[in-house]
């Protein structure tokens, strides 16, 4: 565990060259911040890491090649820099910060271009300044996914859904970007798969309320299927449905069975603050997959004869292999 949160907090040091503080590097790792003294002396082993100003950051070396751009290259890149000036989504520090660093290498050759590219940078700086409650909280959040992106690590998230109340979701994000659909295209969001399911969904960015990194890893496939987007869930009739009285470890355990045929989850706590779920489910081998994916995550309470009949079914499994 302590290599691969080096490894992560080498990975953040090389993604942010202007050097970030140590509380920022342990809030993003889910560390103590004395904890990071451990890391830096065992990073420095192999890695030239120097502290300036409060920052810690990897010292470039000499022979490390610069951007080289054609004037072509640079233009473009100049031009595409003013039009992300009118797109809010994309108004961020970094984006600043990247933009004076394009322009400190084309300075030699370009001067006009790099003093334009520079005045951008300013410019995107000023509406970030005019809108920092919103950017803030938005930048945040979109750190946090590149930071589980890169380390490959779960997210527990509070999103808002279309009725405008907070789903409690944990994902493993796959992709974040903008996606095209039909004629239009979206806003920046973030594509994974549900945890405890096959699921995959986009979120648009600006619905996550709140993003939290799990010490959880995961892998991205090989073979991943085509994106789609979160949509409310049809209505269905179903003629043999059965009310269940699940107690549930963790809220996201619910979206094991987002799948298959269900009603409105009606989430409750009982006496001793255990989380309980009510909904109605169609009566099927489906949910009885679903109950064993789940695990110990998931308890049937009721209906009784439900939770013997499931019992019974796990009873002929082991009997066959026993």
């Amino acid at each position: 565990m302590k290599g691969e949160r080096v490894a992560q907090f080498e990975l953040l040091l090389r993604s942010h060259p202007e050097g970030l503080r140590r509380a920022e590097i342990a809030r993003r790792l889910g560390v103590h911040r004395s904890t990071i003294s451990r890391y830096v002396e065992d990073l420095s082993q192999h890695i030239d890491i120097y502290e300036e100003n409060n920052l810690l950051k990897i010292k470039t070396k000499e022979n490390d090649e610069g951007i080289a751009l054609s004037i072509y290259e640079s233009l473009a890149i100049n031009m595409s820099a003013e039009a992300l000036l009118n797109a809010s989504a994309m108004q961020n520090p970094h984006l600043a910060s990247g933009l004076r660093k394009l322009a400190l290498s084309m300075q030699t050759y370009a001067p006009k271009i790099a003093e334009n590219m520079r005045s951008v940078a300013d410019k995107m700086d000023d509406e970030i300044q005019k809108n920092r409650l919103g950017n803030s909280q938005y930048n945040s959040i979109l750190e946090r996914l590149i930071d589980a992106w890169v380390s490959g690590r779960i997210l527990k998230m509070e999103i808002i859904n279309n009725k405008n109340t907070v789903d409690e979701i944990e994902l493993a994000p796959y992709f974040i970007g903008f996606r095209d659909e039909e004629t239009s295209r979206l806003p920046i969001t973030v594509t994974g798969r549900l945890r405890h399911t096959t699921q995959i969904i986009t979120i648009d960015i600006s619905k996550i309320k709140s993003a939290l990194i799990l010490d959880e890893t995961y892998t991205i496939p090989d073979n991943l299927k085509p994106f789609k987007i979160s949509s409310e869930a049809e209505n269905y009739d179903a003629i043999d449905m059965i009310p269940l009285k699940l107690k549930l470890k963790e809220k996201s355990a619910a979206n094991s069975f987002n799948t298959i045929i269900h009603g409105e989850f009606k989430f409750s706590q009982d006496d001793n603050n255990n989380l309980i779920l009510d909904f109605s489910a169609e009566n099927s081998i489906e949910l009885m997959l679903r109950l064993v994916q789940s695990g110990t995550s998931v308890e049937i309470l009721e209906p009784t004869s439900y939770r013997k009949k499931f019992l019974n079914s796990l009873k002929k499994i082991i009997n066959q292999y026993e």
